[in-house]
């Protein structure tokens, strides 16, 4: 492939609901352009941006993907995001590179979450949205209907550019209403024919048309609603400039599996999409954090945004660049801000799916791939030593459901560690670490399919076998009475024996652990042995009289005792002290202590009573409701950290996907007397299997 200049770049990110057909839309352009000898499909696979073991096998898309074509002297670079929730951190790192989004849209089920949360990303970067409702073929598509849902949910500036003849219901006819012409397809072709009879329907087009336009200038406004006519040019120029500032956004239509409406859309992105030289320029920030404006220029020095990871076994690291100004070439060097290394860059290629193309440079406005820069990872920017900014990096959202990784035969965690550690570097949205009091190992994902999809990779990408198991809870445990207790140790042995003795009060208070005090008067305990009283009580509140979790909020006071100038040494007032704790935590009204969490969760009006009442029955306590923007609450609440595990999966389901949640630890309150006793027998019979 030759290479563009920015100003014939067009960088399109792909997203949308799941099953709207992203990937056959991106496969139908890549065909067209024949930048692809043959039409893959995704039920067989054989796909050029589905190429991931784990897609083919479960035929949808989990990582994001680029595919290059060329179509009229513009290179138009695809980037097919996930839309499944689980794998949103794809959407984010496609659209860090996009300067527009096609939001894919299906003829049948049309606006739908993931139409929504596509929308959502685009705006917020600022980003060119065009529409195309897909699978129109089907019998069961209504393409007026969804159109409506559109423009009832984003606003008057959806336009429509290319709308269907529905005859018998079925779309065979496609009308650019720019153009004004009426096209036929044959074999994937356009074929010009007579314009059909729309009756009432084209006028409402047109006015859909001229409001869009309406909205892209006050000149324009004020015109459209003094009752002038715009001109054909106006229109023209009006949805041209409207799409590229985002004041419009374009509707196409086709079938992506039979080739409809195909090269209609791909004449349309070219003319009306915003160029790489219109819209990749940047403010980045200096080492001083003062902003630095970074325009589309080869000649510049070189700044460019790592958006993707790919860490493969066998190939090694893989990272996709943006590049925003300048140009990356092999053998250049190039400064990561992030670590403060010099990266050499060695082989610069161009990615079709998983097909590398040597690339001489990746220009300004540019997408391409860089391999083995081990030290670089998704979000760095990488610049010129002689020009040092840094560039605004990808937000993702915050992993959901955790739970507690097991492998399959012992002595492999490292083997697991290693892998989840290598499954990070391609997708950030992995959280993974080891709780050093359960001692487990947590697995943190974006939802259940997630965390399969990580299983499965640890096994067929480095071998390794694991289960995945329900995390365990860190309770605490604590007293409510104030005690004294003796702890007495004696062994006689032959020559030195061991004798320790001392008196402790035990009572309640609100530190973190213990608090250790003396009052020993007339010396019945010599100084010099407190430090091991203290180290024995120490090292015994890690494990509780209940269940054996950690006792916090104790304060232990020695005030008396006595020792032997011979027998008596610091380990037998340890001993003393791990006696004297024994006796007293079980007479001291010990009760479990559970971790209270903060709960903000983020969903539409329409659910707010539904997550209220789950939060109640978690045994939680909802705090408030504050307005959110979009038409959404969010609820405040502190829920009980033992009934949050699967809380994601309700979030997920009772909003469609649109909920969102946080969830924080904040303090322990004491477990009621139905729950402690559950945590106590499970901790027993754990105890008794040992």
């Amino acid at each position: 492939m030759k290479q563009y200049h920015a100003k014939n770049i067009l960088n399109i990110a792909i997203a949308g609901h799941s099953g709207a057909g992203k990937t056959s839309i991106a496969e139908a352009m890549l065909y067209l352009s024949g930048a692809t000898d043959r039409f893959g499909k995704v039920g067989e696979g054989s796909t050029v941006c589905d190429f991931d073991p784990e897609e083919i096998k479960r035929k949808i898309t989990v990582t994001t993907a680029v595919a290059p074509l060329e179509w009229k002297n513009h290179k138009i670079n695809l980037i097919d995001a996930p839309g499944l929730f689980d794998f949103e951190g794809g959407m984010c790192e496609a659209v860090r590179a996009a300067d527009s989004v096609l939001i894919a849209v299906s003829g049948k089920s049309g606006v739908s979450v993931g139409t929504e949360k596509a929308v959502e990303a685009a705006n917020r970067r600022g980003l060119a949205k065009i529409f195309f409702v897909n699978g129109l073929c089907d019998e069961s598509a209504r393409f007026y209907k969804v159109f409506e849902d559109l423009k009832a949910s984003f606003g008057p500036s959806v336009c429509p550019v290319v709308v269907p003849f529905i005859e018998d219901g079925k779309a065979n006819i496609y009308i650019n209403m720019l153009e004004y012409k009426a096209y036929d397809y044959q074999n994937g072709k356009p074929v010009e024919v007579k314009m059909p009879d729309m009756g009432t329907r084209l006028e409402g087009l047109r006015t859909a048309i001229y409001e869009a336009v309406a909205e892209t200038s006050d000149e324009m406004f004020e015109k459209y609603f003094s009752g002038e006519q715009f001109t054909p040019e106006e229109v023209i120029v009006g949805v041209s400039k409207g799409v590229k500032s985002g004041a419009i956004s374009p509707v196409f239509c086709g079938d992506a599996l039979l080739m409809r409406g195909m090269e209609q859309f791909l004449d349309g992105l070219t003319w009306l999409a915003p160029s790489a030289e219109e819209k990749s320029g940047e403010i980045g920030s200096d080492v001083d954090g003062n902003p630095v404006e970074l325009s589309v220029n080869d000649d510049a020095a070189a700044a460019a945004i790592v958006f993707k990871t790919i860490a493969d076994p066998f190939i090694g690291k893989l990272s996709y660049l943006k590049v925003i100004s300048g140009k990356v070439a092999t053998d250049s060097q190039l400064l990561d801000m992030r670590t403060g290394n010099v990266e050499r860059i060695g082989k610069t290629v161009m990615m079709r799916g998983k097909k590398q193309e040597d690339a001489p440079c990746i220009g300004a406005g540019d997408i391409g791939a860089v391999l083995k820069l081990q030290g670089v990872s998704t979000g760095d920017t990488l610049c010129s030593p002689a020009r040092k900014v840094t560039l605004e990096g990808i937000t993702y959202p915050n992993a959901t459901l955790s739970m507690a990784v097991v492998p399959k035969n012992k002595g492999e965690e490292d083997k697991v560690a290693q892998g989840i550690f290598r499954l990070v570097d391609e997708d950030p949205t992995i959280r993974f670490t080891t709780n050093a009091e359960t001692h487990q190992m947590m697995l943190s994902g974006m939802g259940e399919q997630h965390l399969d999809i990580i299983i499965s990779k640890l096994r067929n990408k480095f071998g390794v076998e694991v289960t995945l198991q329900k995390p365990r809870v860190p309770y605490r445990e604590t007293i409510r009475k104030k005690v004294q207790v003796q702890g007495r140790y004696k062994k006689q042995t032959g020559g030195h024996g061991q004798f320790g003795d001392i008196w402790v009060e035990f009572e309640p208070c609100d530190s973190e652990g213990l608090e250790f005090g003396e009052r020993v008067v007339g010396g019945a305990v010599p100084k010099n042995f407190f430090p091991a009283v203290e180290k024995g009580l120490r090292e015994s509140i890690s494990k509780g009289p209940l269940a054996g979790y950690p006792v916090v909020g104790l304060r232990a006071t020695l005030y008396d005792g006595s020792y032997h100038p011979v027998d008596s040494s610091e380990m037998s007032f340890k001993m003393a002290a791990n006696l004297a704790y024994k006796a007293g935590m079980p007479i001291a009204n010990p009760v479990l202590l559970e971790p209270i969490g903060t709960l903000q969760c983020t969903v539409p009006d329409a659910n707010m009573g539904d997550v209220m009442g789950e939060v109640n029955k978690r045994r939680g306590r909802v705090l408030g409701m504050n307005p959110a923007e979009n038409g959404r609450q969010i609820v405040e609440a502190e829920v009980p950290m033992a009934e949050m595990h699967d809380f994601t999966t309700f979030v997920r389901q009772s909003t469609q996907g649109r909920g969102s949640f946080t969830f924080d630890f904040c303090r322990y309150e004491e477990a009621p007397p139905q729950v402690a006793q559950k945590v106590i027998e499970e901790a027993k019979a754990a105890e008794a299997q040992e």
